[in-house]
């Protein structure tokens, strides 16, 4: 699997397409870049060159830390450098849930860089950020404080990028636990102060300095409220909400293979969002 390196981090990732108009997709949660491939292969397949990434700490990619910044704009970052590495900006820029708020990070960190947004199952709300700080954040506290870095690498998702990565076992154990605790929870406190906002990270403001064009397919469960994608669309200036016909579940989550199960439907509405605007620049063929 090929490899970018990012200020010493390795960043594994994929590009689909020999040509057309660029863009970049990533997934929900802390999943590998794998998860959003039913879309990335129906859009790279309408003619667009597509990359894919996984993110510091998921997937394939290195474990790294940076209290700096926030993990959202860590991952934009190295989004942004991964596209001027191939050569690829601007580009159309989309995800779903996580994936979504990094694409909304990157456009207002990297303005220059983004031509388009693609977002589906948008997060926002108080329950969806109780529920994904214990996920994220928390949990990771508390194995910390009680077992040291042992504990983190025992836990699922870092045994699996240990699994899949296994130089990220020394990475993590060479963290000492009080720091990583402090990192965790610097990370946490902009994450949780997005209870109020209008999506996760983003205020009202945020939303309403976005200038290029989005297309907006809200979720339909309590993590990703359909209001919370509808009210997004109505603070972005040009944006459109575009919908699947589904019905609101009093569910934590949808399950995201669900989703997939409709990806001809989603890159219909991403492909005919784009062609009305970015017509100057619509794909002739497709080159997987």
């Amino acid at each position: 699997m090929p490899y970018a390196n990012i200020g010493g981090v390795a960043i594994n990732y994929e590009i689909l397409g020999r040509s057309g108009p660029p863009m970049a997709l990533s997934p929900g949660g802390r999943n590998p870049y794998q998860h959003v491939m039913p879309i990335a292969e129906k859009m790279a397949a309408k003619g667009y060159r597509v990359l894919l990434f996984d993110r510091r700490n998921c997937g394939a990619s290195d474990a790294s830390f940076d209290p700096s910044r926030s993990e959202y704009e860590v991952w934009a970052d190295d989004l942004n450098e991964l596209l001027t590495q191939f050569d690829m900006a601007p580009a159309i820029i989309g995800g779903s849930s996580s994936g979504a708020r990094l694409a909304l990070t990157f456009a207002l960190r990297h303005p220059q860089s983004v031509r388009a947004l693609l977002l589906w199952r948008v997060t926002g709300g108080g329950f969806a950020v109780k529920r994904l700080a214990e996920r994220y954040y928390d949990q990771y506290v508390r194995l910390a404080g009680d077992g040291g870095m042992a504990a983190v690498c025992a836990e699922e998702h870092f045994a699996e990028l240990i699994r899949k990565r296994p130089s990220n076992r020394e990475r993590l154990m060479a963290i000492d636990p009080k720091e990583f605790i402090r990192i965790m929870q610097a990370w946490r406190a902009p994450f949780v102060a997005g209870a109020e906002l209008p999506v996760i990270g983003t205020s009202e403001a945020d939303l309403r300095s976005i200038q290029v064009p989005t297309c907006v397919i809200p979720g339909n469960d309590l993590t990703h409220g359909s209001h919370t994608g509808q009210h997004a669309a109505r603070l972005m200036p040009d944006c459109e909400a575009a919908s699947l016909g589904l019905a609101d579940q009093n569910v934590d989550i949808v399950p995201a293979e669900e989703w997939y199960k409709l990806a001809d439907k989603i890159a219909a509405i991403f492909t005919a969002f784009l062609a009305r605007k970015l017509p100057q620049s619509q794909p002739q063929a497709a080159q997987v």
